[in-house]
């Protein structure tokens, strides 16, 4: 059986031989500054993003837009436009630093070498006169980056004579619905001069003038279909416009700055706004003869001498604040330094901060959202300083936040430190998976939420994917976990009848096969994609036709009852009666596929459920067992409801009550075959299914009675850790999706059942532990945790790993089902905050003003 924690990503947590300012932090994923991968999984479809290993944590406020910066020191990723993927490096947006101890001098650019442009050779080397950093190799390291979301660190050694680190947060806290939205980004510098000579040293920042970029050029918001059936849209951003833009100078009591602006409309459109990048004004005051220099407009498409000559020569800028208006192909960036000088043995921390204020998000049809941290600093486009003031005031009391709120899972030993290291970094998610999260209303009290089910499949909140992603935001952010259940619940009711192609068909070879978009009753797949109108315009996904799905209906009646009763906020009669008529007709359309009358809903031969490439015919025991347990939740939603604030559900009580007593009778006698449950009752296929059971677990978990017994359920476990995951590869992997008993494929071809999927693994662990097998839920954990962090798939964890090191769907939703296992270990015990409901200085504030 695999080991949880092998031996190489214990490396990678805990680097050792480099001395201990290269030290990680606990349970944080580290990897040697700038060192390559020698064989990173790569994509599985020609068509799928791959955009290589070279992540780092995002930074950012959820739904604010993200950037990341990369274990090379590289910016590299862009989320700045609501649901949409720009990835690729400005070399000019970064920090450096000069050193000078009166005899040598040394600068050097704080990332490793940029590559050159393939597109463009005739560009050439892109900032030639700079001096990069050297990556670390095999044999000598340079420095080591680490991660625990939300918090990385950077260190830099064998370089420079100075000690110096740099620590990147934003201020992501449980259950604070205000400055988790912050579009912010801290970096937070401390040199130390360990020498016995002083040390001159001068911190630069530089930044590109990137305000009209990031909104979609591309008006048409035509579909077309992947090689592997899925839709997707064209995204064609305004890399490189530069009309328009201007940078400047701005001061404030607390904040020395430059502000980057660029054209604006009215009202204001997507990508329109401002940066802002700013440092400590006290700093001046705290150490004599430091400075702040600023230089508000260079050119980074020459070879940046213009900067970098002053600044390698004796650690200055030019000093100019000149705003001249750009043109077209006339690119401007701005820069900002410390200098400062350092006696043997002194250290100083020098904040910098990086701030944007991008409020509006468009959609293709000319819809558009304010985004939530508006709500707190208007939506004007022009609170870049003010957000970028509030972080310099604050950031210190934020850190100690982000540590408090950590603090409970650093101290649970009894956890393997790589577990912990996940639950951390697997929110990253929530920042960068396209999130959207929307200005408050009277309807939204805190917004509209949504995560995309990943960058591939790009649309929001898949409801059978978050039925295991979910639990992070349940824990974390419950309110935002209650806005996502209320769109669906909405969303129920909704008719759309326009036709659509079903991209499974064309896989198959059965040319174009149409289905209605939305059928009146049916539980949506998805909340709707970017390109439309997100949470109005459901089922936006067409590989499969949704309307026909199996598990759908109970995935939402169970979340609901889950977000009820185990909420940190504690229950919320409201939310539940909000969600009940949904509920109730969600479950009436689902009962209406019970083909033969023994109450169960029979699947229908077409991929019909979560497994959306996999064939099930008749009654299935994912599906039958989903169903019976949102049964059992709807009864007791019912009950709730009708004692406690006097609704009359006693209709549907008894309707549910009927039907769940014919399922209950039928379920074993149809699928139990003696040692597992038949993946479904008629299709003859001879697999153990690994998530057999998920109704199962979900119904142990929220205290509803048992869907099957504990012996059978005990039984069944055991067949698919046998087959599915010591059967397969070793267990090395994780769980496969399906085998037979002896582990071998029915189709050595086969999509889906030879697949681990990441999340269902993860809550395949949480129900290991659920039933006592905590060494086999572990070890589950293990195996996928290690090939995530150890083959270069870390802060973009696809959907599923094959044994032959290909990925499918990175940046995926289901990842954060690892917190299913941080719920089934503790008991749900509450991380420090999430228990709060949303306070008075966290509702928009009229008088506050941006």
């Amino acid at each position: 059986m695999a080991r949880f924690g092998l031996s190489a990503l214990q490396s990678m947590l805990r680097p050792r031989g480099a001395g201990r300012a290269e030290a990680a932090p606990p349970a944080s994923w580290s990897r040697a500054f700038g060192l390559g991968w020698e064989r990173p999984y790569t994509v599985r479809y020609a068509s799928n993003l791959d955009d290589g290993p070279n992540h780092g944590m995002p930074l950012g406020g959820f739904g604010a837009g993200c950037i990341g910066r990369a274990p090379d020191g590289s910016f590299n990723l862009w989320h700045l436009d609501g649901g949409e993927h720009w990835f690729g490096t400005l070399p000019d947006c970064q920090f450096a630093l000069f050193e000078s101890d009166g005899e040598q001098r040394r600068a050097h650019a704080l990332a490793v070498k940029p590559e050159a442009d393939a597109s463009r050779p005739e560009a050439g080397e892109p900032l030639s006169a700079w001096n990069w950093y050297p990556a670390s190799t095999s044999e000598q390291s340079t420095g080591t980056y680490a991660a625990r979301y939300p918090l990385s660190s950077t260190h830099y050694t064998g370089v420079f004579q100075a000690e110096v680190s740099c620590e990147a947060f934003s201020p992501i806290l449980p259950g604070d619905y205000q400055r988790t939205s912050y579009p912010v980004a801290v970096f937070v510098w401390t040199l130390h001069n360990p020498t016995r000579a002083p040390l001159d040293l001068s911190l630069l920042l530089s930044w590109r003038n990137t305000t009209g970029w990031f909104t979609n050029t591309d008006p048409s918001a035509s579909v077309h279909f992947r090689d592997d059936g899925s839709p997707e849209h064209n995204y064609v951003p305004a890399i490189g416009r530069s009309q328009g833009q201007r940078n400047r100078w701005v001061d404030a009591e607390n904040l020395r700055g430059v502000l980057l602006e660029g054209e604006r409309s009215t009202p204001l459109a997507e990508g329109q706004g401002q940066w802002c990048l700013a440092t400590d004004a006290g700093l001046e005051q705290g150490h004599p003869g430091l400075t702040i220099q600023r230089c508000s407009r260079w050119n980074p498409a020459g070879d940046g001498a213009e900067l970098w000559q002053p600044f390698a020569t004796g650690g200055s800028i030019p000093d100019s604040n000149n705003d001249r208006a750009s043109g077209s192909n006339d690119p401007a960036s701005a820069a900002l330094a410390v200098r400062c000088r350092l006696e043997p043995g002194d250290t100083i921390e020098i904040p910098l901060v990086i701030s944007w204020d991008l409020p509006v998000t468009a959609f293709a049809t000319g819809t558009h959202c304010l985004r939530r941290y508006t709500d707190f600093f208007g939506g004007e486009g022009n609170a870049a300083a003010a957000i970028a003031a509030e972080a310099l005031a604050n950031w210190r009391d934020w850190h100690a936040a982000i540590e408090a709120w950590q603090q409970p899972v650093l101290e649970r030993a009894d956890l393997p430190e790589p577990l912990r290291m996940a639950l951390f970094n697997e929110l990253y998610d929530l920042t960068s998976g396209g999130s959207l999260w929307s200005a408050a209303s009277p309807e939204d009290p805190v917004g509209r939420f949504g995560v995309l089910e990943c960058l591939d499949y790009a649309w929001y909140e898949s409801l059978d994917v978050r039925l295991y992603g979910s639990f992070a935001l349940l824990q974390l952010w419950p309110e935002l976990d209650k806005s996502v259940l209320r769109s669906f619940a909405r969303a129920i009711p909704a008719a759309d009848p326009t036709p659509r192609p079903i991209g499974w068909y064309f896989t198959q070879g059965k040319g174009r096969v149409e289905a209605a978009r939305k059928l009146a009753g049916a539980t949506p797949h998805d909340l709707g994609a970017p390109n439309e109108r997100p949470w109005d315009a459901s089922n936006y996904t067409a590989y499969q036709d949704c309307n026909l799905w199996k598990d759908l209906a109970s995935d939402f009646v169970l979340q609901v009852w889950r977000t009820f009763r185990l909420a940190p906020s504690g229950e919320d009669l409201r939310f539940l009666a909000d969600c009940w008529p949904a509920a109730v007709q969600a479950l009436q359309y689902l009962k209406t596929f019970d083909a033969n009358g023994d109450g169960l809903p029979d699947n229908g031969g077409a991929p019909d459920q979560t497994f959306d490439d996999w064939p099930l015919q008749g009654v299935s025991a994912y599906c039958g067992a989903l169903w019976i347990a949102a049964l059992e939740a709807a009864l007791a939603m019912g009950q709730r409801l009708q004692l406690e604030l006097g609704l009359d559900t006693s209709s549907a009580q008894r309707d549910f009550s009927s039907w769940l007593e014919q399922s209950r009778a039928n379920f074993d006698r149809l699928l139990w075959n003696g040692e597992y449950y038949r993946i479904d009752a008629e299709s003859g296929t001879p697999v153990v299914m690994a998530d057999q059971l998920c109704g199962d677990f979900y119904a142990r978990l929220l205290g509803l009675p048992a869907v099957v017994a504990d012996e059978r359920a005990q039984s069944s476990l055991r067949a698919v850790k046998e087959a599915c995951f010591e059967g397969f590869q070793g267990g090395r992997l994780g769980v496969a999706n399906g085998l037979r008993r002896d582990g071998t494929p029915l189709d050595p071809n086969g999509t889906h059942p030879l697949e681990v999927w990441t999340g269902i693994n993860f809550g395949l662990a949480a129900y290991y532990r659920l039933m006592g097998d905590t060494a086999t839920a572990l070890a589950i954990t293990g195996a996928v945790v290690e090939q995530v962090y150890t083959g270069g798939l870390q802060f973009r964890t696809p959907e599923a790993i094959t044994g032959v090191n290909t990925f499918r769907a990175c940046h995926y939703l289901r990842a954060m089902a690892i917190w299913a296992l941080w719920a089934t270990h503790t008991g749900w015990q509450p991380i420090p905050g999430s228990e709060r409901q949303p306070c008075a200085e966290q509702q928009p504030c009229a008088e506050r003003q941006p």
